[in-house]
């Protein structure tokens, strides 16, 4: 009997989001560490490539490397400010945003990945120092998404660790097979 090697998923490079049933403090702490690290991981990620292979999709029929970029800006933007909704507001409703419609605006497109790489400097040391201060009883907070339903800061911790690796491991994936 032979066996054939599947091909790797490029659309989930470190595997498909899901939630852990529980959560305990290491597991946060290791969660936090991977948002604390994202801006250096994909300032690494994108380090030396030019506008060709910055402009270059991670698979055929996905984002380039610069849409990418501003993607993990735009949605990590979003989620810090639902966050902050979340922690001052009880269940707030929170506004999904068109995430394709957005990769396609000129900024994302052909902007310079460098104002991204410092947003998310930025934001990810203030998102890191919210979530530090969170209490035990905060991790319980809610928010409704619209489209997903009602998320407790826990799943929004652990979805947003899982989105650093996974977009990070688009690009670094991508340099593999093109040996950039």
């Amino acid at each position: 009997m032979t066996t054939q090697a599947v091909a790797p998923d490029l659309r989930f490079p470190v595997g498909d989001f899901k939630a852990p049933a529980s959560y305990s403090d290491s597991q946060r702490a290791a969660m936090l560490q991977d948002i604390a690290d994202l801006p250096s991981k994909l300032r690494a990620a994108v380090a030396g490539l030019n506008d060709q292979q910055l402009d270059t999709p991670y698979r055929d029929g996905g984002w380039t490397v610069r849409q990418t970029v501003h993607h993990v800006a735009d949605s990590h933007v979003n989620s810090y400010i639902r966050v902050r909704f979340a922690a001052t507001e009880i269940n707030p409703t929170i506004m999904p945003y068109p995430e394709a419609v957005w990769a396609e605006l000129a900024d994302a497109k052909h902007a310079p990945v460098e104002s991204s790489l410092q947003i998310l400097e930025g934001l990810h040391s203030r998102w890191v120092t919210l979530f530090q201060s969170f209490k035990p009883e905060d991790w319980n907070r809610t928010m409704f998404h619209p489209e997903r339903g009602k998320l407790d800061m826990n799943v929004i911790l652990a979805l947003y660790s899982w989105h650093s690796k996974h977009h990070v491991a688009h690009i670094t994936e991508l340099r593999k097979r093109k040996s950039w």
